[in-house]
């Protein structure tokens, strides 16, 4: 348990699904945690499940899924080199120069963590959010997963520290 937090539920999933308005689109979806700001709770997060949708295979043409889950409202998938960023996924069909739909590549990051971490981040605000868009492909598709973790009680400095950390690096 990080120092100045009190656990106060047991270990809940919360599932989620983005999906694109049509091909190639940003898309972003609110979670809401429901969390308690006279209480100052927070939602410690333990780990992340992310799935993309299929990049379409399309002969001679590299296409793209991408996703990422972030404590932040953003303006494009973001990467982990972002502060706010909790998790990303992303799916590729690298086909440039080849006749057929050419091979498939996926990675993650942040979905399964080191199980010596005691957390992988703090949502101090009431939401968090996940982002998608493809890249070449002929048809929209989504992301799903589920972030899993509890809800604490700060201490008031630390509840103070974590939301304005999260507020001002948005």
């Amino acid at each position: 348990m990080p120092a100045g937090l009190k656990q106060t539920s047991s270990v809940i999933a919360i599932g989620f699904e983005v999906s694109e308005g049509g091909p190639n689109t940003f898309a972003q979806a609110t979670i809401d945690l429901n969390l308690s700001p006279l209480d100052r709770e927070v939602f410690v997060v333990q780990a992340i499940d992310l799935t993309l949708g299929p990049c379409d295979a399309l002969a001679g043409v590299d296409t793209s899924m991408n996703g990422s889950i972030t404590t932040t409202r953003q303006t494009s998938v973001q990467s982990l080199s972002n502060s706010n960023t909790l998790a990303i996924a992303l799916n590729q069909i690298r086909a440039g120069g080849f006749v057929d739909g050419g091979v498939g590549f996926s990675q993650t990051a942040g979905e399964s963590p080191n199980t010596l971490l005691e957390y992988i981040g703090i949502i101090a605000t009431n939401d968090f959010f996940a982002q998608v868009e493809g890249t070449n492909n002929l048809v929209g598709h989504a992301m799903s997963g589920k972030v899993y973790g509890y809800r604490a009680m700060a201490s008031a400095d630390i509840y103070a520290a974590l939301v304005q950390s999260e507020v001002l690096s948005a």
